[in-house]
């Protein structure tokens, strides 16, 4: 059954249930009520026809008695007089003497003779049909009964007043009790009609049957059905109209939720009326309105979110540049989290503190420059971020973070560790850096779901600076030497274009010198390969303690090196020339000896070969030709010098003048 049928059958039964049985309360009362007035309707008419009955029964009396009262020669007279004024209706005189009869009617009076009785009080005077009020003698048939009458007597002589019993009688009797009159017992009409039985007796000499109708049940029951079923077809119509107002509105509210279930937010409920049902429509469409809102807010954010990944897998894909990963990882997070700033910390690897290598919305002494914000330096242990970055387990809190650190009222840290090693021998990179978040906008601080989120990107930025490294680990060794550690061939034709480029743009010099140990065959001929690796190893080391910061060495082949002095004339060429000449003639190369007798300690010599950009070349191919003609002058003059490229002469080593400009 569905919820109008359950209201409407709940109406009904709350509606009908009183109607019903106050139907049935209403019948029975009315029932009662009905035979108690008739009950006291025939009471009443008892008392009032008993009361007329006995009123006449003193008024016959007192007529018989005023006719006693007279003198014998004027009893007919007042007797007629009597029954001409209506009191009686007949008048008898009996006596031994004499008998009259004054009858009913006006006119002179009648005498009939009758013969003398033996005594006049208890002849036989024609009277028996009629009930004398006294009630004594023997009561006759009521329906032989003609009238009632009243005796009175004077010495002898009777008189008697009579009232002749007729309807117009019985319907002046009916009149006074307001029923109806019938002489003798009269069995009840069969069509509601109530009796009641009066029994004579003295003062009230008839039997009289008063009746008076009972009225019509059937009527009135049928009256009340026709109530009840009228009251029924309006409490059905009630029932259902209160029912579907009360379930059309349950109804729009499903329908609208399974809409809504459905995806379709743009579903409203119409609101009838302010009722409760309004008020729950009301809510409804304003849960809609609000879940619409944040769903249109989600959307806008995953797609923002999408757009960042995207951008952050683009920029992890296509370059292996921290200055562009870490800012791009680090916003993403700040998007995702709804941070207002964020930090990325990398541990310095020559001295383990944690340097800053991007920020966002920093405040305080942290808003500063990139530029100046990476050098700002952190010892781990120390602090927030410290503590992360030295226990490798992230931290939030919903005060400020530790001294030196970016001010705050919550934040998150978490740490930027590199992906395991599969190598059972090799241990793991450890933490690489610490990400860090700060002020969760338009709400508390961080949650559990905000670190999950963090760790994410914090594992993508230990991948992506795990990655950088191992990029420039295995790019420093395609163009590193693996014996020397100096920079190789390869990576010499591309730097000496960069600074040949730079030189140019900027109008500096830029000095080439091409080394090559002497004699160094012989070196491997008689103390052997491992010994002659050895000596290219040290010459290698005091070749880079001889130089500048700015100054780049390489292996060009064999024993044959570079070495590239950006902004540098030929003069300070020269002075390099010397001091590397020097560094490498005054302190032989300890050796392991190979065989018995051979001296553990190998002298060594270099030449040199020196040219300058733009003097002697105007490309990077000219100059390092330049300086190799240099070199080669170098050793056809005995070795152990350097030699100065000219454009048609080479300058000879050993002591020149001093030359104006960029000394060293």
């Amino acid at each position: 059954m569905t919820l109008r049928g359950r209201l409407t059958s709940a109406f009904l039964v709350v509606v009908l249930g009183p109607v019903l049985l106050g139907s049935i309360f209403v019948a029975l009362t009315v029932g009662a009520v009905s035979r108690e007035r008739t009950a006291e309707r025939l009471d009443h008419a008892a008392t009032t026809v008993g009361t007329a009955v006995g009123a006449l029964c003193r008024q016959l009396q007192a007529v018989a008695d005023s006719v006693a009262v007279v003198p014998d020669g004027g009893r007919s007279a007042v007797a007629e007089q009597l029954i001409t004024r209506g009191l009686a209706t007949e008048v008898r005189l009996t006596g031994p003497d004499h008998a009259a009869v004054i009858p009913l009617g006006r006119g002179a009076a009648r005498h009939t003779a009758i013969q003398p009785q033996a005594s006049a009080r208890t002849a036989d005077n024609g009277t028996a049909g009629w009930r004398d009020c006294a009630g004594s003698g023997t009561a006759p048939d009521p329906a032989a009964i003609t009238a009632i009458s009243a005796a009175a007597y004077a010495d002898d002589l009777t008189v008697i007043a009579a009232q002749r019993i007729d309807p117009g009688l019985l319907d002046r009797l009916g009149a006074a009790g307001g029923v109806g009159v019938a002489l003798g017992a009269t069995a009840p009409d069969r069509d509601g009609t109530a009796t009641r039985q009066l029994a004579g007796g003295p003062g009230q000499p008839l039997p009289l049957t008063l009746s008076v109708p009972a009225g019509n049940p059937t009527l009135r029951y049928a009256i009340l059905l026709m109530i009840v079923l009228a009251t029924a077809v309006a409490a059905v119509l009630a029932a259902r109209w209160l029912a579907r107002s009360t379930t059309r509105p349950l109804g729009d509210l499903a329908w609208a939720a399974d809409r809504v279930a459905n995806g379709d937010l743009d579903t409203r409920v119409p609101i009838p009326r302010p009722d409760e049902l309004g008020r729950l429509a009301g809510t409804f469409n304003r849960m809609t309105r609000e879940l619409q809102s944040y769903v249109q807010a989600l959307t806008a954010s995953r797609d923002q979110l999408r757009r960042h990944l995207a951008i952050l897998g683009d920029t992890l894909s296509s370059t292996h540049d921290l200055d562009r990963i870490l800012p791009v990882i680090m916003r993403t997070a700040m998007t995702a989290t709804g941070a207002r700033a964020g930090l990325i910390l990398l541990a310095d690897a020559t001295d383990g503190r944690l340097a800053a290598r991007c920020g966002a919305g920093l405040t305080g002494t942290w808003d500063l420059p990139d530029a100046e914000l990476s050098q700002r330096r952190l010892v781990p242990g120390r602090g927030v971020l410290g503590t992360v970055a030295a226990t490798g387990s992230p931290l939030r809190g919903s005060s400020g973070a530790g001294p030196d650190e970016p001010a705050c009222e919550s934040y998150l840290a978490v740490p930027i560790c590199a992906p395991p090693n599969d190598s059972e021998t090799e241990p793991d990179p450890g933490t690489l850096g610490v990400l860090a978040l700060y002020d969760r906008l338009g709400g508390p601080a961080f949650d559990d779901a905000d670190l999950r989120t963090v760790r994410t990107f914090a594992g993508q930025a230990g991948i992506a600076v795990h990655n950088v490294r191992l990029h420039e680990e295995a790019q420093r060794l395609s163009l590193t030497d693996p014996l020397t550690g100096l920079w190789n061939y390869r990576y010499l034709r591309e730097v000496l274009r960069r600074e040949v480029e730079r030189a140019s743009r900027f109008g500096r010099m830029l000095t080439v010198l091409v080394l090559d140990l002497d004699h160094f065959k012989e070196v491997n001929d008689t103390y052997g390969h491992a010994a002659g690796d050895q000596v290219l190893g040290e010459f290698a080391r005091r070749i880079r303690i001889g130089l500048r910061e700015v100054d780049v060495a390489f292996r060009q082949g064999g024993e044959e090196f570079v070495v590239l002095l950006p902004e540098t004339d030929a003069y300070g060429g020269v002075i390099v020339a010397e001091r590397l000449g020097a560094a490498v003639r005054e302190w032989p190369v300890p050796v392991d000896p190979r065989r018995p007798g051979l001296d553990d300690r190998i002298p060594i010599s270099v030449s040199i070969g020196i040219a300058v950009f733009p003097e002697h070349g105007s490309t990077a191919q000219e100059v390092l030709d330049a300086a190799d003609e240099a070199l080669y002058a170098a050793k056809n003059s005995g070795r152990d010098t350097y030699r100065l490229a000219e454009r048609e002469s080479v300058v000879t080593g050993g002591p020149q003048p001093p030359r104006p400009g960029g000394g060293r």
